[in-house]
């Protein structure tokens, strides 16, 4: 799960640095037009991490047939998503025309999305199979479906975005394509591989009450995820954006560098949470508290060692994204200052994304909806915004929020998790096995 969740800052890097020599504008484009991708896809993905908390559970009582109707359903939910992302294709413009975006980032970020939400359905269903294999413990499948898709990115970038071998230079759109194109050959064959072990349509059983069941679930935890990121996206379009595209370019190479610790650490968490499912399945809910605290310990420890060379070297990781003639400079001074003070945020992230996943993996998915939204809408947007648009303090304060923010999420999780409320919810019917 490590190596899942880091093949997607392998080609998050990629994608910022291959177009950084193409200009600030270019950089921020492509940066901030990955984040609004997937705060677009964050509500079905956000969804599918149910179908992991559920397969898990049924392996951990035994039912295996179970476990892959969730997965199918989840791919029912990467259906639905193409055909929304199509419809709003059409719809680009106009909205990023609302934001305060400099023209030319405006003009490159919409082909940008238009052509990335195209394979939106695909990426769902990696997200689905992913969830349904990993709650049965066999994580290496998505880990190679990852890495096709990574391998492809990076070559369809090397290809498309300056043009080589006969490929025409696309620049951002040569970025967009290639990752939309890794995304849909990837899923094709893990969706391949998921039919060879049956179709399971006639002999799983589907229905629409658990269908329903999975919904029931799965929209808070989608929810919970999507309006975290909302409220991320309106903090980078309408606060950060309001600073200029330097400032902007800055935060989203500085996010593209966090991803190398916050990636990594997610999938450990993410790991933790399949064990946590399994236990409460195989009615062991007192091994939940150990395999949290490990879990806990070993994403700190990582993104605790990572943040170390975010103060130690911080020109040297940013620079890789300052190669534009012009305005290199200043891109580095600002970005250098965001990266040291993001430091201050990991062992908070470490434990906000340990203690939401093994809460999510007991099916306490609505307390968490409402812990990150209230946090999010009520103090970190307008918090920051005030900040920033009116006292005029700068990254650094924008920065800072950030930091307040996941302190104060962490904080109000662990006293969740402390109350022991999660024990009492069910997420799999008892007559499941039936």
């Amino acid at each position: 799960m490590i190596v899942s969740r880091s093949t997607q800052v392998v080609v998050g890097v990629s994608d910022a640095v291959m177009v950084a020599d193409l200009g600030e504008g270019a950089l921020a484009a492509t940066t901030a037009g990955a984040l609004n991708t997937f705060a677009v896809l964050i509500l079905p993905m956000g969804t599918t991490f149910i179908v992991s908390s559920f397969a898990s559970q049924l392996f951990g009582k035994g039912d295996l047939k179970g476990a892959r109707r969730f997965g199918i359903y989840g791919l029912f939910l990467g259906l639905f998503t193409e055909l929304l992302c199509l419809v709003s294709i059409p719809f680009i413009p106009w909205v990023l025309g609302q934001l305060p975006y400099a023209p030319d980032v405006r003009q490159l970020m919409t082909t940008y999305l238009q052509v990335r939400l195209a394979a939106g359905g695909a990426a769902i269903g990696i997200e689905a199979l992913s969830n349904y294999y990993g709650g049965l413990g066999k994580t290496s499948y998505a880990m190679y479906a990852n890495i096709a898709a990574m391998v492809l990115n990076v070559a369809g970038n090397y290809l498309l975005i300056k043009g080589h071998f006969g490929f025409p230079a696309m620049g951002v759109k040569g970025a967009a394509l290639a990752s939309a194109v890794s995304t849909t050959i990837a899923f094709a064959g893990f969706f391949v591989w998921f039919l060879r072990g049956g179709v399971a349509t006639r002999a799983a059983g589907l229905s629409w009450r658990e269908m329903g069941r999975m919904l029931r679930f799965g929209i808070p935890s989608g929810l919970n995820w999507f309006f975290e990121f909302s409220a991320f996206n309106v903090f980078v379009n309408v606060v950060v954006a309001g600073l200029g595209t330097t400032s902007l370019a800055a935060l989203m190479a500085v996010m593209q560098i966090n991803s190398v610790s916050f990636m990594p650490a997610f999938g450990i968490a993410s790991a933790g949470a399949i064990l946590v499912g399994q236990a409460i399945g195989a009615e062991a809910k007192q091994d939940v508290g150990r395999i949290v605290r490990m879990t806990f310990f070993t994403t700190a420890a990582w993104q605790g060692l990572v943040s170390i060379s975010y103060l130690a070297v911080p020109e040297l990781l940013f620079r890789p994204f300052a190669t534009d003639p012009v305005n290199s400079q200043k891109l580095i001074q600002i970005g250098v200052h965001m990266l040291m003070l993001s430091t201050i945020w990991q062992l908070c992230d470490s434990a906000a994304s340990t203690l939401a996943e093994a809460l999510r993996a007991a099916g306490d998915t609505a307390f968490t909806l409402w812990a990150r939204t209230i946090i999010a809408w009520v103090i970190f947007v307008p918090g920051s915004y005030i900040s920033v648009r009116y006292f005029k303090l700068g990254e650094a304060a924008a920065t800072l929020w950030l930091a307040a923010y996941l302190g104060l999420l962490a904080a109000v999780l662990f006293f969740r998790f402390r109350s022991d409320a999660w024990k009492e919810l069910k997420l799999v019917e008892p007559d499941a096995l039936a």
